[in-house]
């Protein structure tokens, strides 16, 4: 950054000059008009006006004179230079709103004019620069997710391939073992059978991981479609009962639609993981201005109180409703199973109404 310089001065340099320009002309214009009298150089000096020589006091007159109008015309000169600067040292702070006042119509004002221009021209390329630094930061989160949604991809095939058929082959082999051991319960057979429940145990905990895996979005379905296809899969998949209903629904955000489809990717798998359900049922419909989805399962329920294992996957599932401006509501009792119901507002659209009652298989 350059130097700040503040100019100096230029009101007096104006006044000197005024004062030389004003004693000069003064001097000419007198000694024309001794020669129009007839009268020689000399009577400068002898002639006198209030007892001092004439040409003292025309000097004075005319200094005076030059001063004042070479010291006012500096002043406003040196003012409108002051603005002039002060402009550009917005600019050279980076500061390209600023606009130079109206400074006249001559050089200085054209100057100022210009300076405008130049700041517009600067704001406009700027304005670009940064739309496309907003673009290509939106392409790496592009290319970010789409990396990431292709490494749960895989992780889930290679899980499904190999760790999951070789919990299942674990399980098997555990279970024929115990066929082949006395009925009598002998330690051989109760490692056996604890080997056979902890086999167990994990299938569907890499069911659960699996489902949360794969599908990661909706991945360019609608959020009817992409639930119809969850909720069928999960029903090829796992021996538990589902029903789901999917009400008629108003256009909604892709982001919106997005949540609500991993709201309930994410309590399908509390369901396999903690809940030791046989039956789960989905509704999800429009009631006056607002979608609302129900996840209720019969389980073995747990106390709100004193969740523990299930409690990341409820709070992740009450941050997704939250940023969606929705509400999420979770009800449970030991014993007597778990509801999820979650409530988001409808912006812009009414949505139609309908109640709560019947279940259509998906």
């Amino acid at each position: 950054m350059m130097k700040q310089r503040r100019p100096g001065g230029m009101q007096w340099r104006f006044a000197l000059v005024g004062m030389v320009i004003a004693g000069v002309v003064s001097f000419i214009t007198l000694l024309i008009f001794l020669q129009s009298l007839g009268l020689d150089m000399l009577s400068l000096f002898t002639l006198r006006w209030l007892q001092l020589p004439v040409v003292l006091v025309v000097a004075a007159f005319a200094g005076g004179v030059g001063l004042v109008a070479g010291y006012g015309y500096g002043t406003q000169t040196k003012r409108r230079l002051d603005r002039l600067v002060e402009s550009i040292l917005h600019y050279e702070r980076g500061d390209f709103g600023h606009r130079a006042p109206h400074l006249g119509d001559d050089e200085i004002g054209l100057i100022a004019s210009h300076l405008g221009q130049m700041a517009d021209w600067v704001e406009r390329h700027l304005a670009s620069l940064q739309r496309l630094s907003t673009q290509q930061a939106q392409w790496r989160e592009q290319v970010k997710n789409a990396a990431v949604i292709e490494e749960r991809q895989r992780l889930a095939r290679e899980l499904h391939d190999a760790v999951s058929q070789q919990l299942f082959a674990i399980s098997m082999m555990s279970s024929a073992v115990l066929e082949l051991l006395p009925a009598d319960e002998s330690p051989a057979g109760r490692q056996i059978k604890a080997i056979e429940t902890m086999a167990g145990k994990a299938q569907s905990e890499m069911r659960a991981l699996l489902l949360h895996l794969r599908p990661a979005v909706l991945e360019g379905k609608g959020l009817r479609q992409g639930l119809d296809e969850l909720m069928a899969t999960f029903r090829e998949r796992h021996a538990i009962a589902v029903r789901w209903e999917i009400g008629d629904l108003p256009p909604l955000p892709q982001g919106v639609e997005d949540h609500l489809f991993r709201i309930v990717q994410e309590a399908l798998s509390n369901v396999l993981r903690h809940a030791q359900a046989s039956a789960v049922t989905v509704r999800l419909h429009a009631a006056g201005r607002q979608v609302r989805l129900k996840i209720i399962d019969d389980g073995v329920g747990f106390s709100l109180s004193q969740a523990k294992a299930s409690s990341y996957g409820l709070q992740v599932i009450r941050e997704r409703a939250s940023e969606i401006g929705g509400l999420a509501e979770i009800i449970s009792m030991p014993g007597q199973g778990t509801q999820v119901e979650v409530k988001v507002p409808i912006l812009g659209t009414q949505g139609g109404g309908q109640d709560d009652s019947g279940l259509a298989g998906g």
